[in-house]
Order: structure tokens, then sequence, then C-alpha cells
């Protein structure tokens, strides 16, 4: 990585749930903190922390500044998207959280088939040295919705399109609950996918967004899946994805990290990216 590289990483720390047992928060809080710290990303998008879950994290991470509302109407409450950021490196100039639904400035609100509302929280960061900017979006579609998950992303797709400034550097990362060809992931990568069938070039300012996986210029470090079980990885599960647009990627990975005898921090992995701006 090159002296104006921007590390990215996205990761889905898996909300707080009773019945994990042995891998309860308690357990696997630092070596979720820890895992983020190592890999030491420049700007971070985090999936499914609840509240408690979201302060640990900042507190753990005292590198990093942190921006994200909560995809419930009630503030604070449910399951955030957080974006983190070193401020030595970036200045936010502008951020905010939009709804995966009809209604994307309701707050709460749930669209279509999904079980939950979905959110989506976005940055706007500027390089103190250099001086260009870096929208950076983090999101996590919905698990049981078909149709949401393919509706989310066009609203995605679109609402990128309208924050991005001309060719400003855009990543779009998250856990998409979808592999690669899946309707959501078409409808981000080629602009097609779902029942619209338009291509990109219907909207003249959405995103050309390519998936960093294909883009790197070496072979994509790491497993093929994203997901584990604590223990074991589930093949064939690459659900957790970055998407770039107006930025060329110098390395793709998957970050396997293990712990203590051997188990993972979370049931997914964290996607780490390499850009060069």
């Amino acid at each position: 990585m090159h002296g104006d590289a921007v590390r990215v990483l996205t990761y889905n720390v898996r909300r707080d749930v009773a019945d994990d047992g042995q891998f309860d928060w308690a357990g696997r809080r630092d070596a979720v903190a820890g895992t983020v710290r190592f890999h030491r990303p420049d700007a971070v998008g985090l999936q499914e922390p609840l509240g408690h879950q979201y302060s640990d994290l900042r507190e753990a991470l005292p590198g990093f500044e942190w921006v994200g509302d909560s995809r419930e109407a009630g503030e604070g409450e449910g399951e955030f998207c957080p974006v983190g950021y070193r401020p030595e490196r970036f200045e936010r100039l502008d951020a905010g959280t939009f709804w995966l639904s009809p209604t994307p400035d309701e707050p709460g609100s749930v669209g279509w088939d999904a079980a939950y509302p979905r959110i989506a929280t976005w940055a706007r960061l500027r390089d103190r040295d250099r001086g260009d900017t870096l929208l950076y979006c983090n999101t996590h579609l919905d698990h049981e919705g078909e149709r949401a998950r393919a509706e989310g992303a066009r609203v995605l797709r679109e609402r990128v399109g309208e924050l991005r400034a001309g060719d400003e550097p855009a990543v779009v990362g998250g856990d998409f609950n979808c592999v690669a060809g899946d309707d959501p992931y078409r409808v981000l990568a080629d602009g097609n996918g779902g029942d619209s069938g338009e291509g990109r070039e219907d909207g003249a300012n959405e995103p050309a967004l390519v998936d960093a996986r294909e883009a790197s210029p070496h072979p994509p470090h790491g497993p093929d899946t994203t997901r584990t079980d604590f223990e074991t990885l589930l093949p064939d599960r690459a659900i957790d994805h970055v998407f770039v647009a107006g930025a060329a990627v110098d390395g793709f990975g998957v970050a396997a990290d293990v712990v203590g005898d051997g188990w993972y921090p979370s049931d997914h992995l964290p996607v780490v990216v390499d850009l060069a701006l």
C-alpha cells in the first residue's frame, strides 16, 4: 500500500445475541476491536452493532471518529451501520443516514418485504493533506426480503449518485446478504437486476460502481466466503462486498483472522480494500 492509498474495511460484527453462549458479545468484544485495530483502516463501516456494542467499540478504538444513526425511529434503538474514520487523516465535511425504503428520509421506514428497517450511513471525508474528498457509504441489506434487497440496492445506487460530487471517488461497502450475480449485486455492479431490467445509462448521475474484488490487480487474498459459524468457515457465502467508483483498487482481501484457540470474532469476516484515489 503506497503512501497516498486509503484502506477501507467493512465488518459485520454481529449483534449481541444471548443464545450465542461462549461467543456472546462480552466474549468477543475485545477480539472484534482488535481485528479492526490490527488492519489499520483509514475508514471503516460496521454492521449490526446495537447501541451498547457501538459504545464499546468507540471506547476501544479511540483513533476513530464515528457517525451514524440507528435504524429504528427511536433514537439509539436497534442496530447501527456506523462509519468510522481517522481524524488525523480525514476531516468530515458532511454525513447522514437514509432508509432503504420508498421513503428514504423517514426514520424507521421499512421497505417492501423487508423484515426490519434497513439503512445506509454515509460520510464525505476530506483528505487533510491532499484536499480531495471521498464519499463513503456503509449499508446492510435485508436478510429475508428478496424484493427489499433489490429495491434497497436501487435506492442505495440512486442516493449515492445524488450525493456524489462530480467524479468524486465513492465507496459503497457492507453486508449485502447476496452473492455476486444475485439481483441486488447486479443493481450495484452493473445497473441491472431486479424487475426493471434497466442499465446504468438510465441515470446520468448514478455511479458506475465496480466490485473491488473484481477490480483488484492481484488475486484476492483470503477465503472465498465472508461467513462463519464462529468456529468454521461457511463456504460459498461471500455476501460482504465493497464497490468503488472513481478510484483504482490496489488490493482486496477477506481477513480470516482467528483468535484464542482458533475461533472467529464474528459470524462474518472483514473485507479490506486498498484504494488509490
